[in-house]
């Protein structure tokens, strides 16, 4: 562990060194997450503005779970999309050949490699929508804290659904597509589950788990979570982050090298 802890720090020394050559681009991804937090917060105030509310959820309540939903655009943002859209390049290029042959783990190399400070915005406002929504529904320190389990579990599980995706490349070289199509699903976490009809609560709870990653994690920030969401939250990142070590070494059998 000592010596991928030291491997991880030179990655991301290295990273943000190369990436804060251009910090215009910094300012540009500010303004950009900040239009995409207006956009939300419009579509949000469009349910609210006459009276209505989602079963349960006030607007405050409601604004924890959009919250949430941009700090987990930011975490895509900063660790997930700079590497794991790489996969594919790899592959392409047949530079994947030198990753294996690397004395680390190749899933480790191509999930760490590097970062995008980019996505930093998007962690900071989230955090803001959080911390303003919990200021004025009064939340204890301690719910916070104990929302942070099911958010890591969160992180956890978004981390397997791209990895995963980014595998099937070896196969299907051209995953754009369904990258995009995860990307559309997930956008569904911007609302409290009880926004959509049973049959899409269903699907978004049990086929595309986005319940787990944004309403689960609000529950708990508002002092209302179930111990079994939270441990079924737990399980499901768990057996997803073993499912795609476990595809990973299933897909590199079917990996034919540039040199071959």
């Amino acid at each position: 562990m000592k010596r991928y802890w030291k491997v991880l720090q030179l990655f991301w020394a290295t990273a943000i060194a190369a990436e804060l050559e251009y910090r215009l681009n910094f300012l540009l991804a500010a303004l950009s997450s900040l239009g995409g937090l207006a956009g939300s917060l419009f579509g949000l105030f469009l349910f609210y503005r006459t009276g209505y509310s989602f079963q349960n959820w006030s607007w405050e309540q409601a604004l924890v779970v959009l919250g949430i939903f941009t700090i987990l655009q930011g975490f895509s943002s900063t660790f997930l999309a700079p590497n794991l859209n790489r996969i594919v390049r790899h592959i392409q290029q047949g530079t994947l050949d030198f990753v294996l042959l690397k004395p680390i783990s190749s899933q480790f190399w191509l999930s760490t490699h590097t970062l995008s400070p980019w996505g930093v915005p998007d962690l900071v406002f989230g955090l803001a929508v959080v911390g303003y929504a919990g200021s004025k529904l009064g939340l204890q320190a301690s719910y916070y804290l104990l929302s942070l389990v099911p958010i890591a579990f969160g992180f956890l599980t978004l981390y397997s659904l791209w990895f995963i995706l980014g595998a099937m490349s070896i196969w299907f070289v051209k995953i754009y597509n369904v990258t995009e199509v995860l990307r559309g699903l997930l956008e569904a976490g911007r609302y409290p589950m009880v926004a959509y009809p049973t049959a899409y609560r269903f699907f978004f709870t049990f086929v595309v788990p986005v319940a787990f990653l944004t309403t689960v994690p609000a529950e708990v920030i508002l002092g209302r979570g179930e111990i079994g969401w939270t441990l079924a939250a737990g399980l499901l990142a768990i057996a997803l982050l073993f499912a795609s070590a476990a595809f990973w070494r299933f897909a590199l059998r079917f990996y034919t090298s540039a040199s071959s």
